[in-house]
């Protein structure tokens, strides 16, 4: 069965996809200790166990820069209430990190799934929650990528414009395992 360590889901690019063709790349297992991930052959394997397609990438890190203004010196009010000086303010400008860069293992579909006919089910699905607007093709395109980003955000899923198989089994759209029931 598969741990939940391995569905942290979500980041993937499109050439990732293809190179799950070639399952004569096995990944050893990681045990669910280890706080790192185990190397991973690029840009994507498949367990030779359960046949299923594993990929990394790394989460850009989430920066917030804030500015504000500070108050050096109050302002000097006379006892009739007339401002003699007005107050004195500094500008700071500071940055801090909301979210670390990270790097990721995730599970994906297979190319052999990743057909026009499921990708056109993945649009629906998309276009049916409101995150999707356009033509349903069949063809991954960037539109496509934009509103699987938006989902996985909504999601609370790692960011990413691929398609993963958590978000395939959050749109309805792959089967859940039995022990996820």
């Amino acid at each position: 069965m598969t741990p939940p360590f391995r569905a942290l889901a979500l980041l993937l690019t499109a050439g990732l996809l293809s190179a799950c063709q070639t399952p004569d790349v096995t990944r050893s297992a990681v045990s669910p200790g280890d706080a790192a991930i185990a190397p991973l052959a690029d840009p994507v394997v498949v367990d030779s166990d359960t046949g299923t397609c594993f990929a990394r990438a790394t989460t850009p890190a989430l920066i917030e820069t804030v500015t504000e203004q500070i108050m050096v010196q109050p302002a000097l009010i006379r006892s009739d209430g007339t401002v003699e000086t007005p107050a004195a303010f500094r500008t700071v400008t500071r940055q801090r990190i909301l979210r670390e860069r990270r790097e990721v293992e995730f599970e994906t579909p297979c190319a052999a799934v990743l057909t026009p006919p499921f990708i056109a089910s993945v649009q629906r699905a998309l276009l049916a929650r409101g995150y999707y607007r356009g033509p349903i093709t069949g063809r991954y395109d960037t539109r496509t990528q934009r509103a699987v980003e938006r989902y996985q955000t909504d999601q609370d899923d790692v960011l990413t414009s691929q398609l993963t198989l958590r978000t395939a089994r959050n749109l309805g759209l792959v089967a859940l395992p039995r022990d996820a029931l």
